[in-house]
């Protein structure tokens, strides 16, 4: 559960992580400065070129990481068609499904304990003021890790519960997410309590 990188080898797994999530961090914010359909398609296009380099076993599966987006998408570009602003929802939703794509990108590419040590790095000013970082730098970048594997067991509860009841999809969800959560963060919990829990760096 804790592992989301591909076992596919590419070029950008011999790339270090901390220049990743720097180019992911720019390429961001480059996104949102195009407002434009055909400019936000050429980058969606880009993106999909990053993909395609590995070969198109990597681009299907980058393509599935990205089911539980089409939801959201959806729900942009109708709402955006309701109040009259189709192409605005449009610009957003290939905004939304490029800034996942590259976010996915780096995670499939880029070993866990790397993602922490660049954390750590970040944090390290930190330790000057007498803060423990190793507890907080392990937590976001498990958020990072955890939130997709969520929102992909989110969406498999949700196709079974179309594949069971044609009533449409509500609330009564909500419980067994929830219970999901719980249970993937105990055998989470339970997995560092093996490995001896957090230990902050200077006493390693």
């Amino acid at each position: 559960m804790l592992t989301l990188t591909s076992d596919i080898a590419t070029p950008y797994h011999r790339l270090r992580a901390g220049g990743k999530l720097a180019a992911l961090c720019v390429a961001t914010v480059a996104l949102f400065w195009l407002g434009s359909v055909p400019g936000m398609a050429a980058g969606l296009a880009v993106v999909a070129g990053l993909y395609l380099v590995p070969g198109w076993r990597f681009f299907r599966q980058g393509l599935r990481l990205l089911t539980p987006v089409w939801f959201f998408v959806a729900l942009v570009i109708v709402w955006h068609i309701v109040m009259g602003q189709a192409m605005s929802g449009l610009v957003i939703a290939l905004r939304l499904i490029a800034a996942v794509a590259l976010a996915n990108l780096v995670t499939m590419t880029t070993r866990f304990d790397d993602l922490t040590d660049v954390v750590m790095w970040l944090l390290s000013p930190l330790r000057s003021l007498g803060l423990n970082t190793a507890p907080l730098g392990f937590a976001i970048v498990l958020v990072v890790r955890f939130i997709p594997v969520l929102m992909d067991k989110a969406h498999k509860l949700i196709e079974a519960w179309r594949a069971r009841s044609a009533r449409r999809v509500g609330w009564q969800i909500a419980l067994p997410i929830t219970l999901i959560a719980i249970d993937d963060a105990e055998h989470v919990a339970e997995a560092l309590r093996a490995r001896g829990g957090m230990v902050p760096p200077e006493e390693t």
